[in-house]
Order: structure tokens, then sequence, then C-alpha cells
């Protein structure tokens, strides 16, 4: 397993050692121990989630302002452009955002520890996208920031609008969002 820190160093790039011959392929998508060690801390997972989107979806940015949701995210079909974006007000990086395409074809899978917005943007026809979380949906507590505030600036790979859920079109600017302590 190949490790990548992206410029904000709590959210890492996970690349797997693919075995794969004219049979197909195999590689450990999970394990516990190796990362555990890796982030550095001891880490349980609590629910799994699995969307389809189409092309120009863009789901996000979603965070819960109680109850915050660690997330390891992969895509098993198609391409996305993964974003985190740091909600920790204490933080160095805080409002910075990292970027990532993940995919079927390079099976890259990010880690977005507590405290993140996160969101992520279709780039091929249809995307399966895959996460674990380290707490449970509390629809109570779910916040969404704008995919497109300029304090932010995310740099989506997109032309024209991209297609929003209304709980989305709505979301707030970085400056009204609750953020983390």
């Amino acid at each position: 397993m190949n490790i990548n820190t992206l410029a904000i160093p709590d959210v890492i790039v996970i690349e797997p050692v693919v075995f794969g011959d004219d049979r197909g392929f195999f590689f450990e998508s999970y394990n516990a121990r190796k990362f555990n060690d890796t982030v550095g801390r001891q880490v349980v997972f609590v629910q799994d989630n699995h969307s389809c989107s189409a092309r120009n979806v863009l789901r996000g940015l979603h965070y819960q302002i109680r109850q915050p949701q660690g997330k390891l995210v992969r895509v098993t079909s198609g391409e996305v452009f993964d974003v985190a974006v740091d909600l920790r007000r204490d933080s160095s990086t805080f409002g910075q955002w990292v970027g990532q395409v993940l995919s079927a074809q390079n099976k890259k899978q990010m880690w977005i520890p507590e405290g993140f917005a996160h969101g992520f943007l279709v780039l091929s026809d249809t995307a399966e996208f895959l996460y674990k979380t380290t707490d449970y949906w509390a629809p109570q507590f779910e916040r969404s920031v704008m995919w497109n505030d300029p304090a932010i600036g995310i740099d989506w790979p997109i032309n024209g609008q991209p297609v929003l859920s209304a709980k989305d079109q709505v979301g707030s600017s970085l400056a009204d969002a609750e953020i983390f302590a």
C-alpha cells in the first residue's frame, strides 16, 4: 500500500498494491491494522454507503456538525473528482481544500477525517462511489457548504453547471457555516 499525503496532511490518498494477470486482479481494499497505523490512531467504521450517480452530478459539500464522520472513500465503477474542505476552526488549513481523481481504474482511496466537508463530481458517464464512515448518518446534524463558494475556491473540473440536489443548491457559505471548534 502506498500512502500519499496531500496539501492538507490529515487527508491522505491510499493506493493499494494490485496483483493482476490475464485472469483479472486482486487487491486488499481495507485492512484495519494497516489503516490505523497509517492514520496514527484507532479508527472504527460503523457504516458503509454506496451511491451511483450520472455525469456532472456533484454531491456535497456535506458534513455533520455533531456526530462528525470520518470517511474512507473509493470508486468501484467510473471516475470522480473527490474533494475535502477543512472546517476545523483552529486548523492551520481552515477553509482550504484538496482534491483527487478517484476511479475504478486507479483504485485510489481517500481518507477524509472528521472535521471536513466532503463532496465529489462525477467525471464519467456514471460512477459508483463507496465509503465507510466513523459515525452513523444523523440528518438532524447534516450541513452543506456551497460547492462554489468563492472563499474556498474549489477548481472543479467541469464546464457549465453541475447537477445538484435541492439540498446542495442551498448550501451555506463558508462564512455562514457551522464549523468545528
